[in-house]
Order: structure tokens, then C-alpha cells, then sequence
């Protein structure tokens, strides 16, 4: 039998006698990976029905020495779940999680303003001193002008702080001096000197559109700045 299958092999696929005669040798090995998986499956299962016959006999005799499962089941469960519950009435209730005094954006100063995710002792400085300079916030989105402030960020301070526009300080265009009127956010140095030296020249401005006369001046820049303005 083996000689007419090395025969078949040589003839047929054209193996030559030692090539034949190895792989004669690498079919049981085949065969037996082949079986490993399965005979390995078979003791998984053995093994898994012992535990459970095991378990279930474990099980009936708890409950006949008078466990009561769903009782255990449920104590369980609330504790992997780590929530706070109250038992009334027989039944389970979750604690209201406490909530934080939401206080007026305004009334925030930099250690306050920590609470926000996102804002570390940096950025809450930041935002304090444009609050402070800028006179008051017209619209929340004014705080982008904040250097390194981000939209998600913005809105996650709105959530923790009650915000009411509205401009409690404005700029006496007609009375400051250029570095006072530099601390604003909306007036770099270079321009305030501009203001100031045409006003000296010119006297004092009557409304906001006065300053287009400045041609370095354009339309864009004033709707931005005039809220702040007073003459």
C-alpha cells in the first residue's frame, strides 16, 4: 500500500523518491494539528459542565439553607455601579448629585474661574484682565478675543456662570490719554496716540463716525470699537 502510494506520488505530481517519501512523514503531523483544535474544544467543555454542575448544586444548597438570590443580586449590582442610593419604601432611588452656587460671570475672579475644564490659572488670568479692560461683554462670543481661547472652552464657562450683556465701562474718548485709552482690548497703543493727536488738533470728536475722518480708520474697526465709546 505505502509503495503504491509513493508510486502515485512520483508519478502523478512528479516527485521525486525523497521528496515523496518526506511527505509521506508530514501528513500525520497535518493530521494530528488538525485534530488538536477539536480534542482541545472537547476538554474546554468537560471542564466548563463540571463548574456548572458544581455551581448549580452549590446554588441549591444556599438556597435551601435560605438565600434569596435576587435580594444579593441586587445589592451587587448598586455596589459595582459606585451611585449613591437611598432605600425608602422598599424601593432604591438615587441621590441628587449636590450642584455648584451658579454665580454671575462677573463676579468670577481667576480662582473661580478654574472650575471651568479647560481653564487653568493662565487662562482664567487672561480672561479676568480682558473682563476688566474691555468695560463689559456685549455678546458672549467677545471672549474669543481672549488669546488662546476656544469655542468648546467659551461655552464650557457659560455653563458653570450666568452671563447678561451688557457695557458697564466706557471709554471717554474726549478726555483720556493714549495709554489709558490703550488698555482697552479693541485699541492698540499706536492707535490711541492717532486719536488723541487728531483730537488735539481737530478738538473733540461728537459721534463715533468723527474717527473715519482718521483715513487709517475703516467701518469694520468702528462697529467693533463704538459700543465702548463715550463722548
Amino acid at each position: 500500500m505505502k509503495t503504491k502510494f509513493l508510486f502515485f506520488l512520483r508519478s502523478y505530481f512528479g516527485f521525486s523518491q525523497r521528496e515523496s517519501r518526506g511527505l509521506l512523514l508530514v501528513f500525520p503531523a497535518i493530521f494530528l494539528l488538525y485534530l488538536i483544535p477539536s480534542v482541545y474544544n472537547q476538554f474546554l467543555h468537560h471542564q466548563n459542565k463540571e463548574r456548572y454542575e458544581r455551581y448549580i448544586q452549590k446554588a441549591d444548597s444556599l438556597i435551601q439553607a435560605g438565600w434569596k438570590p435576587y435580594e444579593s443580586f441586587s445589592f451587587i449590582s448598586e455596589m459595582k455601579s459606585g451611585q449613591d442610593t437611598v432605600r425608602r419604601a422598599g424601593q432604591y432611588q438615587r441621590v441628587r448629585s449636590p450642584q455648584f452656587n451658579k454665580l454671575d460671570f462677573y463676579e468670577a475672579d481667576s480662582v473661580v474661574l478654574q472650575i471651568v475644564p479647560g481653564i487653568g490659572q493662565t487662562m482664567a488670568a487672561r480672561v479676568v484682565k480682558f473682563r476688566e479692560n474691555i468695560g463689559g461683554l456685549h455678546d458672549k462670543e467677545q471672549l474669543l478675543d481672549v488669546y488662546g481661547m476656544t469655542p468648546e472652552v467659551m461655552e464650557n464657562i457659560f455653563e458653570y456662570f450666568d452671563f447678561e450683556p451688557g457695557i458697564k465701562n466706557k471709554l471717554k474718548i474726549n478726555q483720556l490719554d493714549a495709554a489709558s485709552l490703550a488698555k482697552h482690548p479693541y485699541l492698540t497703543y499706536g492707535a490711541s496716540k492717532v486719536i488723541v493727536a487728531y483730537r488735539e488738533q481737530h478738538g473733540p470728536y461728537s459721534q463715533a463716525e468723527d474717527l473715519l475722518k482718521i483715513k487709517i480708520f475703516n467701518e469694520e474697526w468702528l462697529e467693533r470699537l463704538k459700543p465702548y465709546l463715550e463722548f
